[in-house]
C-alpha cells in the first residue's frame, strides 16, 4: 500500500500485556491530544493514545497496544475478513506486506536473537503518524508541503520511549522489514547522529539472496519510507565482495534521498570491483514485498540470469518490446 491514512508506522513487539498508563508514563516528553480505552476493532487500533506531532495541519501519532502476536500472514478466510482488510488499507504501516515479520527474522545480520522474534513475542505496540484523523472527506490525506524525513524522525523518537517498558522486547519496522534490540537500535542512531546521516540501519534493511549457482542478490526494503525507490544490486557472487555491494546500496539510498529520483535508465555509477555498474528501473522487485526499485547490473560482460532482467520490468519497457 502507498501512503495513506498512515504515513508512518512502527512497532515494538512486546512480552506480556501493557496498559495506557504504563504506555503514558513513558510519554513524558511528547503532547498527548487524546486517549481511548477500549475499541471494536484492534485491527484497526486497540487502546491508544494520540500525541501531537504537527497540529496545526492535524500531524498526529497514534500509540496502540495490541495484546497478541503480530498476524504475519494475510488472511481471507471467513474469521479473518478484518485482517485481510486491514492489510489492504496499510493499518500494519503504508508499506507493510504479509511475511515481513518472518522476513526481517530470517535476514536479521545484526542481531541473532531477532531470529527467534516471530515465535517469541506475545504482543505489539504500534506508533503510526496520519493527517486523516478526523480529516472531512475532501480535505488531503497529507499536507502539500509534506516531508518525510522529520516525521520519520519524530516516530524514531517516540519509539525510543516505548522501548523503555518493561514488557518490551525489540523494535520492529515492518515497512522497513527490520527487527533490533534496543542497544543496537541505540548504536545504529548515534552513529547516524555524529555523522550528520539519516541512521538507515533503522529504518531500513539489507538483504541477501541466492539467485542460482552464480549469482546473487541484494536489496533494500523500506526506502518508501522517505519517498524514493529502493536499491537491488546483482552480481556475480564468487567476484564482488558482500561488505562493497552493503556499502554501495546504502550510498545509492543516501543519493536518491538527498537529490530525488534523479538516477534514469541506463545511468552509470562506479562501484564495487572498481567498475561501472548499471541502473535500470522496475516496477516491482525481485523478492517481496512488492515495491519499485533501481536495480544494478555490473558492466562486466557476464551474462545475467533471465529473472533478473525481466522480474518487475515496467509497463513501458514490455510494450517497447513487443
Amino acid at each position: 500500500m502507498p501512503k495513506g491514512i498512515f504515513t508512518q508506522g512502527v512497532c515494538v513487539l512486546t512480552n506480556g500485556p501493557v496498559s495506557l498508563d504504563e504506555l503514558e508514563s513513558v510519554l513524558g516528553e511528547f503532547q498527548i491530544r487524546g486517549r481511548i480505552e477500549e475499541t471494536e476493532s484492534w485491527v484497526l487500533g486497540g487502546p491508544s493514545l494520540t500525541l501531537e506531532y504537527l497540529p496545526k495541519i492535524n500531524g498526529l501519532v497514534a500509540i496502540d497496544i495490541v495484546d497478541r502476536q503480530w498476524p504475519d500472514d494475510m488472511s481471507d478466510t471467513e474469521d479473518e475478513k478484518m485482517i485481510f482488510a486491514g492489510w489492504a488499507m496499510g493499518q500494519f504501516g503504508p508499506f507493510a506486506y504479509p511475511g515481513g515479520l518472518n522476513r526481517a527474522a530470517e535476514q536479521c545480520w545484526a542481531w541473532k536473537g531477532g531470529q527467534t522474534m516471530p515465535d517469541q513475542h506475545k504482543g505489539f505496540i504500534r506508533i503510526r503518524a496520519s493527517y486523516a484523523f478526523g480529516a472531512g472527506l475532501d480535505d488531503p490525506v497529507m499536507p502539500g508541503d509534506y516531508d518525510a524525513m522529520p516525521e520519520l524522525e519524530f516516530v524514531t523518537k517516540i519509539t525510543s520511549a516505548v522501548l523503555d517498558l518493561p514488557a518490551a522486547l525489540c523494535y520492529f519496522n515492518p515497512n522497513g522489514e527490520i527487527l533490533r534490540d534496543q542497544n543496537g537500535r541505540r548504536e545504529c542512531l548515534n552513529f547516524g547522529w555524529s555523522n550528520d546521516l539519516p541512521p538507515l540501519d533503522i529504518w531500513s534493511n539489507v538483504r541477501l539472496f541466492t539467485v542460482d549457482a552464480e549469482w546473487s542478490l541484494m536489496d533494500t526494503v523500506g526506502n518508501g519510507q522517505l519517498n524514493v525507490r529502493d536499491t537491488e544490486v546483482c552480481f556475480h557472487a564468487e567476484s564482488y565482495d558482500m561488505g562493497e555491494i552493503d556499502n554501495f546500496l546504502r550510498n545509492i539510498s543516501l543519493y536518491t534521498i538527498t537529490n530525488g529520483e534523479v538516477i534514469n535508465d541506463g545511468d552509470t555509477m562506479d562501484g564495487p570491483g572498481g567498475i561501472r555498474w548499471q541502473a535500470r528501473h522496475y516496477a516491482s522487485g525481485v523478492c517481496e514485498p512488492p515495491r519499485r526499485v533501481l536495480r544494478w547490473f555490473p558492466k562486466d560482460d557476464r551474462e545475467v540470469p533471465t529473472i533478473l532482467l525481466e522480474k518487475g520490468r515496467e509497463e513501458t519497457d514490455e510494450e517497447e518490446d513487443s
